[in-house]
């Protein structure tokens, strides 16, 4: 028969609110099985599956709406939701260890426990960058460029000197300050647009093992087709700009 468990049971075992699971019933991502007769919600074991499928998600950052469609898709798997969830919390947990051990290393470097050369002090940076890459852009890039270039760019980006990823840096700043006076006028035709695009241009061939117009622009209009790389330019800018780099960008690009 499995157990029963009230709305109150379940808050507490799940660590949600009873306020959210009463939204959950109402917008019908976690209906209860029964409603007693004073209109009580009633859960049962397969409801608690169902919200640990939901909590995993979430953990994963989707939207309410999205959750649903998947849960209520008729082809769902459980298993192997179960499974790509496992993978992608090992990969986190690879890059907090990353971290952690760079962490670990300065603190003993700072007490004089330990000499810790400068590039020590980033290659854990340098990993966890290229883990947060893979994990947000790996299967569209690795798609739309192959795996052979995309492993090529990783191993070069690794292999930059403290000095090399100091000058990254500064490059990309200097980019966002030239969009700032790009974004003044707009005027594509100005020496502002040539000057972004010939940055953003030095600024990728530190990790790309050679250049080619074609896919800067199209790596251009990645930007601003998708929302995560729109918006790190957009917030990092505090003002549209995403779209200013790319026509920067489809203007300007040579072999």
């Amino acid at each position: 028969m499995g157990m029963k468990y009230t709305v109150r049971q379940v808050a507490e075992m799940s660590g949600i609110s009873t306020r959210t699971l009463r939204y959950y019933d109402q917008i019908g991502l976690l209906k209860p099985s029964e409603y007693t007769g004073s209109g009580y919600r009633i859960y049962k074991d397969r409801d608690i599956d169902r919200l640990q499928q939901i909590l995993l998600y979430r953990s994963m950052e989707l939207k309410l709406e999205e959750i649903r469609s998947i849960l209520d898709d008729p082809e769902f798997n459980t298993l192997q939701a179960l499974e790509e969830h496992y993978q992608k919390l090992q990969a986190e947990q690879e890059k907090t260890k990353i971290l952690l051990a760079t962490v670990g290393k300065t603190i003993q470097h700072t007490k004089g426990e330990i000499e810790m050369s400068a590039e020590e002090k980033f290659e854990g940076f340098k990993k966890a960058k290229i883990e947060e890459n893979e994990r947000k852009y790996g299967e569209e890039i690795r798609e739309k460029y192959g795996e052979k270039t995309i492993d090529a760019s990783n191993r070069k980006y690794m292999n930059l000197s403290k000095a090399d990823f100091d000058k990254m840096q500064s490059i990309e700043d200097e980019l966002f300050s030239k969009l700032e006076q790009l974004s003044e006028t707009k005027d594509i035709e100005s020496p502002f647009a040539r000057e972004v695009y010939e940055l953003h241009k030095e600024w990728l061939m530190y990790s790309w093992t050679n250049y080619s117009a074609e896919a800067h622009r199209g790596l251009a209009q990645m930007y601003v087709y998708d929302e995560r790389f729109a918006k790190y330019y957009n917030a990092r800018a505090g003002k549209e700009v995403v779209s200013l780099l790319r026509d920067s960008i489809e203007r300007n690009a040579e072999d």
